[in-house]
């Protein structure tokens, strides 16, 4: 029975995507040239779709909040303004909230884009835009309960928001600024947030000039040293890295006068780098594919800002 309703959830959907057509291009021009908020809008089963639309638009970048129907032949219709897109959900299309909501709205002028299952009904009358799923068999054994249908719904309105993300050029960085938290929040933070290490605070940063040994003897005197030491040139800009493994590397070979020659003799040249605005999660992939620790962040200039440290993506439960 189980794979009977999701086989049938899953036909609902196949077929609803070898029919789009013009009308859901409409609509989605409406959404993206929308200058207020999409609201979205129905009752029962095909509200909390709705909602679930909404929210998914909201964190895509297209203002969107949820209306009741009924709230709003209450006082609720205040929400919607003439700039507004309403975007309604309604099986039937003759639903009697429904139906009175569209009445108001199309005296407010705002615009109406509608989901439904044909083109014949009451709210398609009045719509600007209307997306059909067409007559789907519900899943439920007994016929009735919304199952197929509203998989449908959901699936037209995420195609909706994800096409209307792809024509605003919608970025990585944009989605991070919707999702700060969880997970999610933590790989889309950015390199310079997630970093621990700062400059003017505890980023080992020298002159290349400088000797190994003092290079050394400055780092030694910050508080939870990092594992490397950036090195810049007479312009300030970031020059080379000198790492514990750098040093290991003098060590075992004996050469103990290298310590009083400038280290840029022995540093690593214009090392890999992060641009202050790129995610950690990009870090990560670097830290991976060249098996180093720590990396330094520049800012557009090519200055060093700071430094992201391996130790950074475990704290971010990014490893």
């Amino acid at each position: 029975m189980a794979r009977q309703v999701i086989a049938a959830e899953a036909d609902a959907v196949r077929d609803l995507a070898a029919h789009l057509g013009e009308p859901f291009a409409r609509a989605a021009g409406l959404l993206f040239r929308c200058t207020g908020t999409v609201v979205t809008t129905g009752i029962g089963k095909a509200g909390l779709v709705a909602q679930k639309i909404s929210a998914t638009l909201a964190s895509t970048g297209t203002p969107s909040h949820f209306l009741h129907p009924v709230e709003a032949l209450h006082g609720d219709l205040g929400r919607l303004r003439k700039q507004d897109i309403l975007l309604v959900l309604s099986l039937s299309g003759e639903t009697e909230e429904i139906v009175r909501l569209v009445n108001l709205v199309r005296k407010l002028s705002a615009g109406l884009i509608s989901i439904t299952a044909t083109d014949g009904s009451t709210l398609a009358a009045h719509s600007d835009a209307v997306l059909t799923i067409g007559e789907v068999p519900e899943a439920c054994p007994l016929g009735l309960a919304p199952t197929a249908s509203t998989t449908a719904m959901l699936a037209l309105g995420d195609a909706l928001a994800m096409v209307v993300l792809q024509m605003r050029d919608f970025t990585p960085e944009r989605f991070a600024e919707f999702h700060p938290g969880g997970s999610l929040g933590r790989q889309l933070m950015r390199v310079e947030e997630a970093m621990t290490f700062r400059r003017d605070r505890n980023l080992p940063l020298c002159e290349q000039t400088l000797t190994v040994r003092e290079v050394i003897a400055r780092a030694s005197k910050i508080p939870r040293r990092p594992g490397a030491v950036l090195l810049t040139g007479a312009d300030g800009k970031l020059s080379g890295i000198f790492t514990d493994a750098d040093l290991r590397r003098l060590l075992n070979e004996k050469n103990l006068a290298m310590l009083d020659q400038p280290i840029e003799q022995v540093m690593t040249r214009n090392p890999r780098r992060m641009r202050a605005g790129e995610l950690a999660s990009a870090a990560l992939a670097v830290f991976n594919e060249l098996r180093i620790d720590e990396l330094p962040v520049v800012d557009a200039a090519d200055r060093p800002i700071g430094l992201i440290d391996v130790q950074d993506m475990v704290h971010l439960k990014l490893l």
